[in-house]
């Protein structure tokens, strides 16, 4: 299983030094944010000064662009980087792509599917010669002269994966992608119960199977030295679980669960006054819960915990630790992980 970790820092200069910590800690990939920053901008540091760990965005938000754009871009990541970056894709949701971006919102799982097929039928052009005329309901892509043409990328094009959580989206992750991000805000018997079996149908259409795919999965994890450390992780991870469970569209997860009366009232107490509401609302999330959105266990067997719940399907996996820690923490059981 390959272990991947979130980069860390601001400007180029502590992104380039977290990048060559983390590749030196034995991480195999690196992940970039779209938040108060250029997802892609702060992978030229890590290409440059790192020899082997992957890179990737997690997410970028694909509607907010168009994917002539989206595929320049990653074709220079993936040529810089020399082979080693990773397209993740994700959709936002309707007020950010009309309100913060002033982008069209329609149809969110067609759309991403068309996007995804239209970088394809551009990097194939750049890659093979073949005349770009690529015409679908949302984009549509007919213009390549020579001037604008990159030429052939060595390294091919980038793998593709999207961030999905409802039916649809993880769906067309199956049909048209490389992988996918599942939101952090699931279960492993979510992913075995939903998310699998939507991926095979749309890796079904495409003639692929489970193995010719990858899922990348960032998981709560609650652990520590000491019982301290254990009672500040827990606290962080509760709050975490309990803001995500205040979202109306990631509820599917806990109506599996038969925790719905839950979603509503987290989402009730995020919409109001009440200064310590977020307090409130972490208290909501019981230990039950905890244990099955996070996997809580000491160091030494943190490791084996996680390969037992995620192991048989997982192959990219990643630490989501909402609270103060070191990446030293997690040594034992990077080297399980890695080892499987």
């Amino acid at each position: 299983m390959q272990v991947d970790a979130m980069s860390r820092g601001n400007g180029l200069a502590e992104i380039a030094a977290d990048a060559r910590e983390r590749e030196a800690a034995g991480f195999n990939g690196l992940w970039s944010v779209e938040t108060a920053h250029d997802p892609f901008l702060a992978l030229l540091p890590v290409a440059e000064h790192t020899e082997s760990i992957a890179m990737g965005t997690a997410i970028a938000v694909a509607f907010a662009r168009n994917p002539m754009s989206t595929a320049y871009v990653a074709n220079d990541l993936q040529l810089y980087s020399k082979g080693r970056f990773l397209l993740g894709l994700g959709s936002q949701v309707k007020p950010h792509i009309e309100r913060r971006f002033n982008m069209p919102w329609s149809h969110p799982a067609p759309r991403m599917r068309e996007y995804v097929q239209a970088l394809r039928a551009i990097w194939d052009a750049w890659n093979t010669g073949e005349r770009l005329n690529f015409r679908g309901d949302f984009y549509s892509h007919t213009l390549m002269t020579p001037f604008f043409d990159p030429g052939p990328n060595p390294y091919g094009p980038p793998k593709v994966y999207i961030a999905a959580v409802g039916d649809h989206m993880t769906r067309t992750a199956g049909e048209v992608c490389d992988g996918i991000q599942p939101h952090a805000f699931t279960t492993d018997r979510y992913l075995r119960e939903r998310t699998i079996p939507l991926l095979k149908e749309g890796l079904a259409t495409s003639g692929r199977t489970l193995e010719d795919f990858s899922i990348a999965f960032s998981a709560f994890v609650v652990t520590g030295d000491t019982e301290e450390q254990m009672a500040a992780a827990a606290a962080g991870v509760r709050q975490q679980i309990a803001f995500y469970g205040s979202t109306p569209s990631y509820r599917g997860v806990l109506e599996l669960h038969g925790w719905e009366e839950a979603g509503v009232e987290l989402n009730k107490l995020s919409r109001g006054t009440d200064d310590d509401r977020w307090v409130k609302m972490a208290d909501l999330i019981d230990d039950e819960m905890l244990a099955t959105f996070a996997v809580v266990a000491e160091p030494d067997r943190l490791g084996s915990a996680l390969l037992t719940r995620f192991g048989d399907f997982v192959d990219r996996f990643q630490f989501y630790a909402p609270y103060a820690h070191a990446d030293e923490l997690f040594a034992p059981a990077i080297e399980v992980l890695r080892a499987a």
